[in-house]
Formats: C-alpha cells, sequence, structure tokens
C-alpha cells in the first residue's frame, strides 16, 4: 500500500464489473486498488463447502431460526442455504426502508455476487436497445448492438461461454464454447413446441460454464454446487478469472472490508479526486486517492454512494443534476411456474447434474406490437427425474426406492422485462442506520399493470407449450416475484445522450465528473427480458478502454 494511498485508479466493487473493471486497468497499466466492503476469500481455499456431502451439514441444509433472522431478508430467495450462508451479507447490520416490499439479496465477500450468479449469458440485440425509442418508455439508449458487439466478442473469449449458434435474430450468438446436451425429455420438448409455434424456438442456455478448459481453469464437472463456489475454476467468477489476471500485472491493490462511504469532489479541479471508507473491523476512516475512478458496487450500494456523496456543487450527490440517481430501479419479474408430467422415456436418464437449463427467447410482441402490454418475456427451465416412487414407505423399503429414479417432469418459469418508472425510486433514509452509523436506503418500487399482464399471458403460453407437447398434469403457478428477488437490479444512474434526464453518457462517464465512470447495472436505461450480466461485462470492458485513452490525452 503507497505511504500517501494515491493510485491511478480506484475500482469499487469486486463483482462481475468490478472485476472486470480492475482487470482492465491493470492490464493497461495503471497501479489500481479494488475496493472491498466483505471480508476476503480466497479461491479454492476458502471454498469451504464445495466438496461435502449432504450428511455433513448438521441441519439438512436449512438454515437455523437464529441464521434465518440474521438473514432475514436474504432466505426471502431460493439460493441461501446452509452449504453458502457465509457469502451473504448479514441483514441485521445493513437495515433498509422498504416502502414496498424490496428482496436486496446480497453478497458480502471479495467477489461479491460473481461467487452467487446464475451464470445465464446472453447478448442484448438492437430490438432491446430501441425499446425504449420504439415504444417511448424511458429514454433512448445512447448506444447500439454494433457498439457493443466487438466488446461482447472480447469478454466471451476470455470468460467462456457455452452454448449453441442458433440465428435467432433478437439475440445474438456469442463466441461459444460447446453447448451441453439437452437430455432425452428436453430434445422432445425442442421438436414438439418448434413444430408447432413457428415463431418460437427452444436452446439450450447460454451460460458461463465451462465445457473445455482454458488457463487456470477445467470444464463443468456436472456437479451443480456452483453456489458453494467452483473449486475447478468452471465458472465465470471475478476470484477465478478476472482477478487472477489482474494480480499477475502486478498493478493491483486489494482492500477488502473496506466500506465506501462517498466519494470524494474537488470543486477546483472539478473532478473526483478519490473516496473514503470505513473500516469495518475497525470502524476507522481512511481516503484513498486517484485519477479515475470506476463505480462498481452493484446498482443499490452504487446508488447509496453516489447520494451519500454530498458537496456544495453536488448538494442532492454526486452527478446528480438531473435527479436521476436513485430513479428508474428495475429488476426482472419471474412470472409464474408452470410444470408437467412426462411419460414415455421411463428407460431413460441423463448424465451428472448440469448446472443449465433450456431457454425459450422472448416471440411475443416481436417484431410487431400485439399484446395488452409493451415489452416481454422469455421462458426458462428443464426436465428432470425426481428420485423414489412417492410413496410413503418408510425404513427399509423407503431406502430401497430412492435408489431407483422417479418420473420424469418438465417445468418453465418466464422472465419478464420491467419498465423503467421514474418513480420506482431508491433515496437515502436518514432516520435509519447501519452499523458504521450510515444512512439506510429507503426503496420504493413494484410491478405495474404491464407487469402483471405480461405475467398472465406468459402463464397461458408456457401451458399451450406444454399442450403442444402432448404433456400430462400440467400445472400452473401464477405469483409473481417482488422486484429485488430475480437479482437484476439495475437502472438508477441510467445511460443517456442528454445531461439533463440521465447521469452518465455513452461511455459510462458521469455528464458532470469526467474522472467518474459506472458500469454496473445502474447504467442501464431499460432492462429487456435476459439476463444481463454479460453485457455489464461488455459496457465495463469497452468503458475501461475509453476512460485510459482519455487519461492519457489529458481529458480526464
Amino acid at each position: 500500500m503507497p505511504q500517501n494511498n494515491q493510485f491511478d485508479a480506484i475500482v469499487i466493487g469486486s463483482g462481475i464489473t468490478g472485476g472486470w473493471a480492475a482487470k482492465e486497468l491493470c492490464e493497461k497499466g495503471l497501479k489500481t486498488i479494488l475496493l472491498e466492503r466483505g471480508r476476503p476469500v480466497e479461491h479454492i481455499k476458502d471454498y469451504t463447502t464445495a466438496n461435502k456431502d449432504p450428511w455433513e451439514f448438521p441441519h439438512g441444509g436449512s438454515l437455523t431460526p437464529q441464521e434465518k433472522e440474521k438473514y432475514k431478508i436474504q432466505v426471502r430467495h431460493y439460493s441461501i442455504h446452509e452449504d453458502n450462508k457465509h457469502f451473504y451479507v448479514n441483514d441485521l447490520e445493513n437495515p433498509y426502508t422498504e416502502t414496498k416490499r424490496y428482496d436486496w439479496v446480497r453478497a458480502d465477500v471479495l467477489g461479491g455476487r460473481s461467487l452467487l450468479w446464475a451464470r445465464m449469458s446472453f447478448r442484448w440485440s438492437d430490438f432491446d436497445f430501441e425499446a425504449n425509442a420504439r415504444d417511448g418508455h424511458g429514454i433512448d439508449w445512447p448506444i447500439r448492438y454494433r457498439d457493443l458487439a466487438p466488446w461482447y466478442d472480447y469478454v466471451e473469449k476470455f470468460a467462456g461461454i457455452s452454448g449453441q449458434a442458433a440465428g435467432i435474430k433478437n439475440l445474438p450468438d456469442s463466441i461459444f464454447q460447446a453447448p451441453m446436451e439437452m437430455n432425452c425429455v428436453e430434445k422432445m420438448l425442442q421438436q414438439k413446441i418448434e413444430s408447432s409455434f413457428t415463431d418460437r424456438k427452444v436452446i439450450i442456455g447460454r451460460v458461463a460454464n465451462l465445457t473445455q478448459k482454458m488457463p487456470g481453469r477445467s470444464a463443468c464437472q456436472y456437479r451443480n454446487l456452483c453456489h458453494r463456489g467452483c473449486p475447478f475454476g468452471a465458472y465465470f467468477s471475478t476470484l477465478s478469472s478476472t482477478l487472477p489476471a489482474a494480480m499477475e500485472t502486478g498493478n493491483l491493490t486489494i482492500k477488502t472490508n473496506a466500506l465506501v462511504n462517498k466519494i470524494i469532489y474537488d470543486e477546483k479541479k472539478q473532478r473526483a479526486t478519490g473516496v473514503e471508507i470505513i473500516d469495518t473491523e475497525t470502524g476507522k476512516t481512511y481516503e484513498y486517492y486517484a485519477k479515475v475512478v470506476f463505480l462498481n458496487a452493484s446498482t443499490l450500494a452504487s446508488t447509496f454512494i453516489l447520494l451519500n456523496s454530498t458537496s456544495s456543487r453536488f448538494p442532492n450527490g454526486i452527478g446528480n443534476d438531473s435527479d436521476q440517481v436513485g430513479r428508474n430501479l428495475m429488476d426482472h419479474h419471474k412470472s409464474g411456474n408452470v410444470n408437467a408430467s412426462v411419460e414415455g422415456f421411463e428407460d431413460r436418464y441423463y448424465f451428472g447434474r448440469r448446472p443449465n437449463g433450456i431457454f425459450v427467447p422472448r416471440f411475443v410482441n416481436y417484431p410487431d406490437q400485439k399484446k395488452n402490454y409493451v415489452r416481454g418475456f422469455n421462458c426458462q427451465g428443464g426436465a428432470w427425474r425426481g428420485r423414489g416412487n412417492g410413496s410413503m414407505e418408510i425404513g427399509t423399503a423407503l431406502k430401497s426406492s430412492l435408489t431407483e429414479p422417479g418420473d420424469w417432469r418438465v417445468g418453465f418459469t418466464a422472465f419478464g422485462e420491467c419498465l423503467p418508472y421514474a418513480d420506482n425510486r431508491v433515496t437515502l433514509d436518514k432516520n435509519l442506520h447501519d452499523k458504521w452509523g450510515r444512512p439506510g436506503l429507503a426503496i420504493d418500487c413494484h410491478f405495474r399493470e404491464n407487469e402483471k399482464n405480461m405475467r398472465d399471458d406468459a402463464i397461458q403460453h408456457m401451458k399451450e407449450m406444454f399442450e403442444a407437447a402432448g404433456l400430462k398434469d400440467i400445472k400452473a403457478e401464477g405469483s409473481m416475484s417482488f422486484p429485488g428477488n430475480a437479482n437484476h437490479e439495475m437502472g438508477t444512474a441510467r445511460m443517456g445522450n442528454d445531461p439533463k434526464s440521465s447521469v452518465v453518457n455513452k461511455w459510462n462517464q458521469v455528464h458532470s465528473v469526467k474522472n467518474l465512470f459506472i458500469t454496473d447495472g445502474s447504467c442501464m436505461a431499460s432492462s429487456a427480458s435476459v439476463n444481463p450480466s454479460l453485457t455489464y461485462m461488455a459496457l465495463t470492458a469497452r468503458a475501461v478502454d475509453y476512460a485510459v485513452h482519455q487519461l492519457k490525452k489529458g481529458n480526464i
């Protein structure tokens, strides 16, 4: 650590985008400090449960009542269990105000949610980038697919995306490793749906799990224990991929337990000069300084930092001249679940536990508007076999039945797009404080009629696809996730050409603070219907390239 805490670049947050920012900055020669609020985690060594058997967990994989209180928000999500609870944030120490219910799922470790994400990786198309301009919701994106295409190429080659080229216009193909294989029932479903509906395709998921080894990383072992941390490095994460690359340059300093409180702004220089952090172990405050700052704390945490960084120049938060910081919060809605039984494949099984599903790309309101809602959804799911015959046996008979595969079932869930509503908003709640005395966030966000109409339509479409495939015992469950529960929060510092209606420009550069860049989900002007992480990666690599060029020219 330099004695004067002076660096070329500061990266706030070590999740997917923070890891990419650190890698790109270091490889371009900048001495960079990566600040992470969570505890340190070492790749492989600290995946302490990765190779444990089910019977080694004292509570059978469940949390105790005390742990459920500690993780009272996190337990709203399916992903937290006894085997990975140590990656998640302590909700008692990090409260926030739910003006309306919002499920803020957070990691609290080096690597962030890159250790926990579902790894689905899709490119956006111009159909997505043009959506706001086409139907008038939100502001127009200042970029199009052609601007991001070479950067999708760039990050895919490094991250490793397995999938199958399909030539679908509104879901551009990536640079793929070999695809994972559909099982026999999924192949049947693909054939039945595609022959019954000319507007629908069924493809294997495009996922950041390797099917072929890469330097320092092995191919997927088909254990489906990704949520414990992958000791094989088979899925893309900050710890397995971008941080080792950054460390190899000799340009990276990592500071964990570093809770960023605010960005320091110099009014004479009209630049961000550094950040103030709170050491979460000692409670002491420190400052770090740099020529350029990348804010990648994840959407809501980044919003807090912006709003909390006040000065006489920015009384409402740094970069907030437009009053858009905190507005337009979006998340995908997981809308309904449809499942059914399958007959005729009792003599067939599949290899391992594939950590991936099948995918039906968006087909509604494409290419033209036809429904009583705008935008659309995709369907994600798969087919599987349970264990046992479902009888109420006990003892030896039960044990014996569990050694046999059970019936085949198929399930789909729809992931729908949320519109950017200005009053889906995040603000500071100065009556609420966290463990370190900082104000909390107040989150006022809910899905509207458009999303609910989409949910209803999605359930009907999923049912009709299963009916066309001849499936039996079709069951539909019509619930809708609350905002936050899809873990795709975005939009609170959106990108745009006009500083009066946006926070960052087409290079992810804050309009009014030229050396401050935001490349996590905050910058998104719309949500599309596909998982956004691959787009975040591409935007980050592109923004770093621009920032370094501007730095060398003396423009920032």
